[in-house]
């Protein structure tokens, strides 16, 4: 190698590349076949969640999954979910029996009314007469009344008022069947000098109302 003087050597130059024996096979179309870019695989289809959120208050939710699934649900209408409808609540019937029971209840009254009413006493007249018209001096009044009925049995209530303000308790008296009289007597005292006249009353009260009455005079000098 020879250096020039005043400057560094200069490099030798190098030798030719060969290649070597055992590279025989080796060329430039295996190497563009081995560093040629073939494409990248596709990459497999991503599962796509898609929720119907265009259903109705209370309707399901529908999942589907896949490409697509977007452009098919546009397509696709919306499925109506039919209407549920309450059968109204049956309505009860009355009992079969029920009007049976009323109609035998209304018989059994109006047989008690019936029986009731053909048995009570009917009153025709009530009087009042007094034995005598004048009294003496400390004496009794015997004063009679009488009621008339038309024969039919019951039970009359009544009671005596005398015009000195007193009156007597309710009183009762039975009447037979075929009984049209009943004799109802009051006895009343009198003492010491003077003059009154009395009156006495009988009030009857049942079956229905009435009365009657008598006047007499008590007179002692």
């Amino acid at each position: 190698m020879t250096i020039p003087d005043g400057g560094p050597p200069a490099p030798e130059p190098l030798p030719p590349a060969r290649p070597d024996a055992g590279d025989d096979e080796y060329s430039a179309t295996v190497l563009a076949s081995h560093w040629v870019q073939r494409p990248e695989p596709e990459p497999a289809p991503v599962p796509t969640l898609v929720v119907d959120s265009g259903a109705a208050p209370g309707d399901a939710t529908v999942l589907r999954f896949g490409p697509g699934v977007t452009a098919a649900l546009a397509r696709r209408p919306h499925p109506t979910l039919p209407t549920l409808v309450t059968p109204p609540a049956p309505r009860r019937r009355p009992q079969r029996h029920a009007l049976p029971a009323l109609v035998l209840v209304a018989a059994v009254l109006f047989l008690f009314w019936r029986q009731h009413t053909a048995s009570a006493v009917a009153v025709r007249e009530v009087s009042v007469t007094a034995a005598r018209q004048t009294l003496g001096c400390d004496s009794t009044a015997g004063i009679v009344g009488v009621v008339r009925t038309d024969g039919r049995p019951g039970t009359l209530s009544y009671r005596w008022v005398r015009s000195d303000a007193t009156s007597s308790d309710v009183r009762h008296t039975e009447v037979v069947r075929g009984q049209r009289q009943v004799r109802i007597e009051l006895l009343w005292s009198f003492q010491g000098p003077g003059r009154h006249t009395a009156v006495a009353e009988l009030r009857l009260l049942s079956p229905e109302r009435r009365s009657a009455e008598v006047r007499f005079v008590y007179d002692c000098p």
